[in-house]
């Protein structure tokens, strides 16, 4: 048996969303760019998915922008939010995704702002005292938080963080990767100024991906070199990808709810399984259902001396997943995630991510394999 739990790093593609991409391509070749009624008639492809995304989200197509992904996305709200706003503090977590802490930490080093990392507990929460502390000494301050952790799964509550902002006149961006087309987003009433989406983790197609910004924000571009985007993204622009996009985030919210209890179901499932069968058993990050991702369970095995081996067996049996450790030596880099919250870093972690496309069965291939690995 093959068995897939890494979707948090990449799903499958819907067989509809495959359908929309080939008929895209076999019947529309145009660049939209161009003025001649082929180019027009691509031109209309991307104008409707950015409708489609936008009424999706309740917001204004002219607030969509197409990307790469969400690494671009992430890039150019941060990048352009310090250069372009003269900000010059900045606060995000230990815990972000590398496209977000790495671009802060490079921008650091460039001497163009100042950044605070909030301190998170040994579940990965998010210590919101101390961001209005912050923000309180620093009011104009670029914020980058998560809406949701890809390693441990943990939610954070952006409406409670847009609050805290709005108070202090910050600029706020959170990744919104992982609960794109997983959760309902309301831009109607989420007052927030960026959030970014990858079509990739949603069955949609990879390389193609949006950054929301908010009407109230003017930044400049992060590529240059023609006018596509509304002069926002130099590029002919990845048109069948674009059309899949809309597609798959079209399909996710008609199924949302149905989904997310069956893969819910699936999570419980296996952290039951895992609890029955492993002795020692525990769980990284938050793991209440409403504060943790229904996709992602992140799990730490008492079978130490598997620490460096364990993903491979998995691996080898077939199981595909991710994970680390918490670092453990001087030459051991492991996880960044579990390192911020302390994990044992002699203990192997594994992140098993579902999807709508796992089974009972599959989770019981996979439990069964890890009793005797651990034994």
């Amino acid at each position: 048996m093959q068995v897939y739990f890494d979707n948090a790093a990449t799903t499958a593609l819907d067989p509809e969303v495959i359908r929309v991409m080939i008929d895209t391509m076999e019947n529309n070749f145009g660049n939209p760019s161009s003025i001649h009624s082929h180019g027009r008639q691509v031109k209309t492809i991307v104008e409707k998915s950015r409708k489609t995304i936008a009424h999706i989200l309740k917001t204004s197509p002219s607030e969509i922008f197409f990307t790469s992904g969400g690494t671009e996305a992430d890039n150019m709200a941060i990048v352009r939010s310090i250069l372009d706003f003269g900000i010059t503090h900045a606060i995000t977590t230990p815990i972000e995704h590398h496209a977000v802490l790495h671009t802060l930490e490079e921008i650091q080093k460039l001497g163009k702002v100042h950044l605070d990392l909030l301190q998170v507990d040994a579940e990965g929460n998010i210590d919101l005292n101390q961001l209005e502390e912050l923000l309180a000494q620093n009011p104009r301050t670029f914020v980058s938080i998560m809406h949701a952790n890809n390693e441990l799964g943990n939610i954070n509550d952006i409406e409670k963080i847009s609050e805290i902002c709005q108070k202090y006149n910050a600029v706020l961006h959170s990744d919104t990767v992982q609960t794109m087309g997983h959760y309902p987003h309301d831009l109607s009433k989420l007052k927030i100024d960026f959030i970014t989406g990858a079509a990739h983790k949603f069955h949609g197609p990879k390389g193609v991906g949006f950054l929301y910004i908010n009407a109230n924000n003017k930044i400049k571009p992060m590529i240059y070199g023609g006018a596509q985007e509304r002069n926002m993204r130099g590029g002919t622009e990845n048109v069948y990808g674009i059309a899949g996009l809309a597609k798959a985030l079209e399909l996710s919210y008609q199924h949302m709810e149905e989904h997310a209890a069956y893969i819910q179901g699936l999570k419980t499932y296996m952290m039951e399984q895992l609890q029955s069968a492993i002795p020692d058993i525990k769980f990284n990050g938050v793991t209440v259902a409403n504060k943790s991702l229904y996709t992602v369970l992140n799990v730490s095995f008492p079978c130490t001396e598997m620490a460096d081996m364990l993903l491979f067996n998995l691996d080898i049996a077939g199981i595909s997943c991710s994970g680390g450790s918490a670092c453990s030596s001087g030459t051991d880099i492991g996880s960044h995630v579990l390192g911020a919250i302390k994990a044992d870093g002699t203990r192997p972690s594994v992140r098993f991510s579902f999807s709508r496309n796992n089974t009972r069965a599959e989770i019981d291939f996979v439990v069964n394999h890890l009793k005797e690995l651990c034994k």
